[in-house]
């Protein structure tokens, strides 16, 4: 199975730079493969579409920088939240 230090692009959801660093930090990710191209914070936040957009970022930057795997992650407010994991053939 996959393990976090096979996943070569991350789209991490940052509504709040504090979740994310916290995120960051206890899951022990690499800072190079988390929101490579700029998160939420500096994109924009446009609910409803995040999703999309979160998806979108991933399969483009896996496909221009010729990496398999890559994982999505957001929120849906009240505490919940969702995560996918990508793989480029």
């Amino acid at each position: 199975g996959l393990n976090l230090h096979d996943i070569d692009w991350i789209e991490l959801n940052e509504a709040f730079a504090a979740q994310s660093l916290a995120v960051m930090q206890t899951l022990d990710l690499d800072v190079s493969k988390v929101n490579p191209v700029g998160g939420a914070i500096a994109l924009g936040h446009p609910l409803g579409a995040t999703g999309a957009i979160k998806t979108t970022m991933a399969l483009y930057g896996l496909q221009r920088t010729k990496q398999r795997y890559g994982m999505i992650t957001m929120c849906i407010g009240t505490g919940m939240g969702a995560a996918g994991i990508i793989e480029m053939c």
